[in-house]
């Protein structure tokens, strides 16, 4: 029998680079400011509330990205909402018994729990604290499944809590092996992750920076003979937790994209595994500034929620009026580049495409905020781009809303890109985010141009807040623009 081709030998792992420092944080330091401003106007019982949901969804995702069990989404938000039951998990929707499944998630949960008591007790990393996680994180798993020599599946025992007798290298789906550190060097190996990691901390490393290091050293070697990408994630999350922020959750919706940047990370690139761990924490304080309105409301009585709302605007007011309109200044400047961007792509494509006014034409027009009428135009747009899976959130039109459109017609129909910037959640709280989509309009039977394809070009949200600087916003959307522009335009290409 032929010996597998090596994807990847296994190598000692090594400290961070120079290179791997090159972040911008202005956003995601601010976003941090932002939540302890909301979070000391909430009740600790309603702070805690968000956390136990936040929990919850962490102890679901960190199995589903690893298959360590399989239900579908509808699944995953009621066990979110409901709490951790068997119940409320039918027998046909995964692979195994709803008891089994549900005792796995709840010792993922109860991790969580460990790295917030480790944190608070102010200990320091140690591998017996790391084989303790894994023991907890796999003491319903009895075994591991792995590939035999002759490429046979097998049933591996796992030991909780201790590191691997046995070589644990998976083999890809073109049939190379992929090395993880062998039996005999993950003591040094671990020892190693350790004392770095404690330098790290000793340094002030960035904190995503850091958690990506750490995750992905982690892997590298791979000490356990299961369980690895879970203990992995969790101690991403104590990084991340010590520095106030939110465990580390990657929706197994996002598998494709952290696979990838693991591999980028694999050749010497971490900085995609940083910025997504730090667009994560972006999306979760944005959650929190959301969803803290929310469970308040839904705790109070309407009297007590009347009289809170007249005490809440008494003593807000003056403040969030400072807010508000630090993030509308922001939000101007911002909506002016795009609209001076917009504009000199008008002037290139209609010289290239030999615009006619005719067949051929290529327009720009805008609604600015202080616009009562304009600005409530393509609404639709901005929310379905703001529903769509890959964003997901709350676009707030209402209290804040600027947009630029490029409009494209040729002889295959009419095409538009949108700019917007709006408000984000229910209640703005001086957070504001940019979105771009592009659609198509065809004529309909009872409405002049109906809006077909639309699709956002954005592989994010662009987010700001009150207390990020503006010349930091403007450096971040410059590039943002760019790109979500470039994707827009190849896609326009690609369609026509």
């Amino acid at each position: 029998m032929a010996e597998a081709e090596t994807a990847r030998h296994w190598s000692p792992i090594t400290d961070l680079k120079q290179r791997d420092h090159d972040l911008d944080r202005a956003e995601l330091l601010s976003l941090s400011g932002v939540w302890d401003d909301v979070k000391s106007e909430l009740p600790t019982d309603q702070v805690d509330d968000f956390n136990e949901r936040l929990k919850r969804e962490w102890a679901i995702e960190t199995g589903l990205i690893e298959r360590v069990y399989t239900f579908d989404a509808g699944i995953t938000q009621l066990l979110i909402e409901q709490g951790i039951d068997a119940s409320l998990i039918p027998h046909d929707a995964t692979d195994k018994t709803p008891q089994i499944v549900a005792g796995i998630i709840a010792d993922q949960a109860q991790a969580v729990d460990f790295l917030f008591d480790f944190v608070g007790q102010q200990r320091c990393l140690s591998e017996s604290y790391i084989k303790e996680l894994h023991a907890l994180m796999t003491r319903k798993q009895a075994a591991a499944s792995g590939i035999d020599q002759f490429g046979r599946p097998v049933e591996v025992a796992l030991s909780h809590g201790e590191y691997k007798l046995h070589p644990n290298n998976p083999t890809q789906p073109d049939g190379r092996i992929f090395e993880y550190c062998p039996p005999e060097q993950v003591a040094p190996e671990m020892e190693r992750l350790v004392e770095m990691h404690l330098d790290h901390t000793e340094a002030g490393v960035a904190a995503e920076l850091e958690a990506a290091w750490l995750h992905h050293r982690f892997t590298q070697i791979h000490p356990f003979q299961d369980g690895n990408g879970r203990v992995a994630r969790a101690l991403a999350s104590l990084v991340l937790i010590r520095e106030g922020w939110f465990p580390l959750v990657i929706a197994s919706a996002d598998r494709v994209r952290y696979i990838d940047n693991l591999k980028a990370a694999d050749a010497g690139d971490l900085l995609p595994l940083a910025s997504q761990f730090a667009s994560v924490q972006r999306t979760w304080f944005r959650k929190a500034i959301g969803i803290g309105e929310q469970i308040r409301q839904a705790a109070e009585r309407t009297d007590q929620l009347i009289a809170a709302i007249g005490e809440q605007f008494r003593e807000r007011r003056a403040q969030t009026r400072v807010d508000m309109e630090q993030a509308k200044e922001t939000a101007t400047t911002l909506a002016q580049m795009a609209w001076s961007r917009f504009r000199t792509l008008r002037n290139d494509i209609s010289d290239a495409i030999g615009a006619d006014d005719q067949a051929r034409r290529v327009f720009v027009d805008y609604g600015v905020d202080e616009d009562t009428d304009r600005r409530a135009w393509h609404r639709y747009q901005v929310i379905e781009t703001a529903r769509h899976a890959s964003l997901d959130y709350w676009a707030n039109a209402r209290e804040l809303h600027s947009w630029v459109r490029l409009g494209l017609v040729t002889e295959s129909g009419r095409s538009e890109i949108l700019f917007s910037l709006h408000g984000l959640n229910r209640e703005f709280r001086g957070l504001v985010g940019a979105s771009m989509c592009l659609y198509r309009r065809q004529k309909g039977d009872d409405i002049e141009h109906q809006i077909i394809e639309l699709e956002p070009v954005c592989d994010e949200l662009f987010q700001f807040n009150y207390k990020e600087a503006t010349a930091s916003v403007e450096r971040r959307f410059d590039g943002w623009l760019e790109e979500s522009l470039l994707r827009a335009l190849d896609q326009w290409r690609r369609g026509e």
